[in-house]
């Protein structure tokens, strides 16, 4: 029960003026002396540790909310984990930060009593959807490695965009994005989201879509746990990279999408590669591809350079070169050969000529005239020395005939008479008869006479 007590405040002069500090600290004596400790029953959202070990939230209902802080020393006796969505009941004090002027509850204890409803419609949404196919990983399309264009859909007032587009200029500023706006809180922002949708598809400037916004509760992401949004997600010809809420938010288009990132930030940095890593690795892997080039050429040169003393020995050329020295060889000898038959058959057609010759009758005649003629030398030869021999002779004959010839008798008025008959030299007158002729031979000339008268 509120305490009925009358407020009571500090009276100040009419004249005086708060100063913020004042007002924010009297305002915060009121809340706390006006509620003592009291429970109250709603939903977890934008839950927040801070690294100084407080947790921060929002405890909501259908229709309002209000900020909390549950400080280190208290959250320890927490034997949950708070996340958004639950449905909790905590017991606190109202109260004001001052430095703000905000409204909030100073949590004692947190007591964990069921999901809310936004968390309960979100999970038999993502069941039935789950069961109808949409998150099947069959059906989800790889990112381009190096989109030629980048289309984002998101608010264009957001900080998502700012963070999307100062990492895309950062990672490869060389490719173009493509915003098309889209209210991402609220009712109607569900629809909005499908005719950004429909329109990048029907339109298709660019072959890649970020779908993004900042963080929020899991109110303030609802829309992308619309139903429509999740069909017309899994009806894009275009892949999509979810990058919604922070890293712990999850919703219905993350699991339908063809790829979810964490943040905004973190769905730039994976659309594309950076432009610098990627040219360190594409440098690496030059250096890499040249060793290996390198390592695989070394042997494979020294096998080319086996390979092409074998090939000019084994080489169409190299044979054609090896058959013709062969062929000229060949021809020297056969040229060779040629000549030696050539001269082999004029040595044969010459011997066959002369033998022919020696068989024809004129050579036979010209053989034996040769014959002849060479007899007739010989006989010649032979006659002159007979002749020669009997001129010997007979000049010796003559010298001794000359001693005793009777021409020597002659020449001294000595006569030599012979019967013509018959040559006989009459040495007695009875040897003739009268009327014989008879030839008387003188020294100069001879005589033919007739016996006229034989004297004994």
């Amino acid at each position: 029960m509120l305490n009925s007590t009358p407020i009571t405040r500090s009276e100040k002069p009419m004249e005086n003026v708060y100063t913020v500090s004042e007002l924010n600290r009297e305002a915060r004596q009121i809340l706390e002396g006006c509620f003592p400790m009291i429970w109250v029953e709603g939903e977890l959202s934008n839950f927040k540790a801070h690294s100084s070990g407080h947790w921060y939230f929002s405890l909501k209902d259908a229709q309002a909310q209000v900020s909390c802080a549950l400080f280190r020393a208290q959250n320890r006796k927490i034997n949950f984990e708070p996340q958004d969505g639950l449905h909790v009941k905590i017991r606190g004090q109202v109260s004001l930060y001052e430095g703000r002027g905000s409204y909030q509850l100073i949590v004692d204890t947190m007591e964990e009593i069921g999901h809310g409803k936004l968390q309960k419609a979100f999970e038999a949404l993502k069941k039935r959807l789950s069961e109808a196919g949409l998150f099947n990983a069959a059906h989800k399309k790889p990112l381009p490695f190096l989109p030629q264009c980048i289309g984002v859909i998101t608010s264009p007032t957001g900080a998502a965009i700012r963070d999307i587009l100062s990492i895309l200029k950062r990672r490869f500023p060389c490719i173009p994005v493509i915003i098309y706006p889209t209210a991402v809180q609220g009712e109607a922002a569900a629809p909005f989201i499908v005719q950004a949708l429909d329109k990048a598809n029907r339109r298709k400037d660019c072959d890649v879509l970020i779908l993004a916004r900042g963080g929020g509760s899991l109110e303030d992401l609802w829309p992308f746990n619309e139903e429509i949004v999740a069909y017309a997600i899994y009806q894009s010809e275009l892949p999509i990279i979810s990058g919604i809420g922070h890293e712990i938010d999850f919703t219905i288009a993350d699991f339908v999408a063809d790829k979810r990132a964490p943040t905004p930030s973190g769905a730039a940095e994976q659309v594309v590669p950076d432009c610098r890593e990627l040219w360190l690795a594409i440098q690496q892997d030059k250096r890499h591809l040249i060793k290996q080039i390198k390592a695989t050429l070394s042997p494979l040169q020294q096998q080319l350079v086996w390979i092409q003393k074998h090939l000019q020995q084994q080489h169409p050329q190299r044979k054609l070169a090896e058959k013709t020295q062969l062929l000229d060889s060949y021809e020297v000898n056969l040229v060779r050969l040629q000549l030696k038959l050539l001269q082999e058959r004029q040595y044969s057609l010459k011997t066959s000529y002369t033998t022919l010759l020696g068989l024809t009758p004129y050579h036979r005649i010209q053989h034996q005239l040769q014959h002849l003629k060479l007899q007739q030398g010989n006989f010649k030869n032979k006659l002159m020395a007979v002749i020669h021999q009997k001129q010997l002779r007979i000049t010796n004959a003559a010298a001794t005939l000359d001693a005793l010839s009777p021409l020597n008798t002659l020449s001294r008025g000595y006569a030599i008479t012979t019967r013509q008959t018959d040559h006989h030299i009459l040495r007695a007158a009875e040897e003739v008869q009268k009327g014989d002729k008879i030839n008387v031979r003188l020294k100069q000339g001879s005589l033919d006479c007739i016996v006229k008268e034989v004297k004994a």
